[in-house]
């Protein structure tokens, strides 16, 4: 009995906790705010803000691609720096700090008009993301696992959701405070570090310690790399190549079809609330096909969503794609990383990083690629199909491997 409970528990599909002592539930929101300040802000808040710094500052959809790939480079660089060892036991602060420091670079962006300036920035915030997103997922995660709490995982990356949707109300309004000598752009920017900056303090006075700081335990094995995790974590990243072109131009996008400013403030804003409810409503499905099952299935629904994007006419375009969008992106991001720890069970963390330098790789190469195309063919079309291709290439890549996953999983 206690092996079969065993793996239920490894599948997602065993029993859990219905809700969630006090303080597990405040560590959850923790991780729910730290996210929605490192991801919904400090990674994401740059699409809706997009079609105002083109405005602003005159730069083309190819320099816009080559700043949002800067921020990837910055966040593969920071996956990979948190996967060794001399973070071990310095979670909490690294994680504060990187929050701190995604509040200052996101007022930074207000005050310059340089790609290359633009460059440098994002490229510290993905750094600053990477570890708030590693450093702080590891505690939040490690506390969920440990108390058998299927709750823990949905609150905590809801609030990526909740931060874009934050962003775009943020977007929506800060220029129309009407402040003397800026622009509508260094409205939003400056307007969402102060956002980011209540967030942080927040999470400060909630987030626990890290585990392994109270315990004193030894670092993490090596990490294994299993048949089933490689298949997990190249998808993974090809996954980050798929989605990225439409989380980076979506707005943009609408603002193309001359949906207007009310279209592209409801196309992000669709994006985040979608976002915050997938992994909740994504969950009734794990019992009847497990977490792999279901981050097959994400794939294969985000890439019909990237399809209904360029295919349907505008308004509705925008408004499906971030409906689409938002239902899935998150939920495989969640799930993936779910499996990916189950299946290194000695080296989570190390999954965890291996696993994020890997989407870190394809949020690089997807930008540029959606840019480069969208200047030479003059539209965003082509750069989205590709990406759906991918996508669909991946679902089905999961699928042909899911035996294996499933029967490492289970052990």
């Amino acid at each position: 009995m206690s092996t079969l409970q065993n793996r239920q528990d490894r599948s997602g599909s065993g029993s859990r906790h219905s809700t969630m002592p006090s303080g597990l539930a405040a560590t959850a929101i923790a991780g729910a705010i730290a996210m929605a300040v490192a991801m919904g802000f400090g990674r994401f808040s740059y699409t809706p803000i997009l079609p105002a710094m083109m405005a602003d500052t005159g730069i083309s959809p190819g320099d816009a691609g080559l700043i949002a790939a800067a921020n990837f480079i910055g966040y593969l660089a920071g996956a990979v720096l948190a996967g060794y060892g001399w973070a071990h036991g310095r979670e909490r602060g690294l994680g504060l700090a990187a929050l701190v420091s995604t509040t200052l670079l996101l007022a930074a962006m207000g005050l310059t008009s340089s790609v290359i300036a633009f460059c440098i920035i994002r490229f510290l915030a993905g750094l600053a993301s990477a570890f708030a997103m590693i450093f702080i997922s590891g505690i939040v995660l490690g506390q969920g696992l440990a108390a058998r709490s299927e709750h823990v995982p949905s609150v905590h990356f809801g609030g990526v959701g909740f931060g874009i949707a934050l962003s775009s109300i943020v977007v929506w309004v800060a220029p129309l405070a009407g402040a003397a000598g800026i622009s509508a752009s260094q409205a939003d920017w400056f307007a969402g570090g102060l956002v980011a900056l209540v967030g942080a303090v927040a999470v400060a006075a909630l987030l626990p310690a890290s585990r392994h700081a109270k315990s004193g335990g030894r670092p993490e094995a090596r990490l294994v790399a299993t048949r089933p995790l490689i298949a997990v974590t190249l998808t993974y990243g090809f996954f980050g190549f798929g989605y990225v072109i439409t989380a980076t131009f979506l707005v943009a996008m609408a603002r193309d079809a001359s949906g207007g400013h009310s279209v592209e403030f409801l196309a992000w804003l669709i994006t985040g609330i979608s976002a915050a409810l997938s992994i909740y409503l994504w969950r009734f499905a794990v019992p009847h096909f497990g977490l792999a099952g279901v981050y097959a299935a994400g794939l294969l629904v985000e890439a019909a969503g990237l399809v209904l994007t360029v295919s349907l006419p505008s308004p509705y375009a925008p408004l499906v794609g971030g409906l689409m969008l938002g239902a899935t992106f998150m939920m495989i991001t969640a799930y993936g990383l779910q499996v990916g720890r189950q299946l290194a069970p000695e080296s989570p963390r190390r999954a965890l990083a291996f696993m994020t330098a890997a989407f870190g790789l394809g949020q690089i190469v997807g930008p540029l690629v959606a840019g480069w195309l969208a200047d030479r063919t003059g539209s965003y079309a082509l750069p989205t199909l590709v990406a759906a291709v991918v996508l669909l290439i991946c679902g089905i890549v999961v699928l042909a491997e899911l035996r294996r996953i499933n029967a490492a999983l289970a052990q």
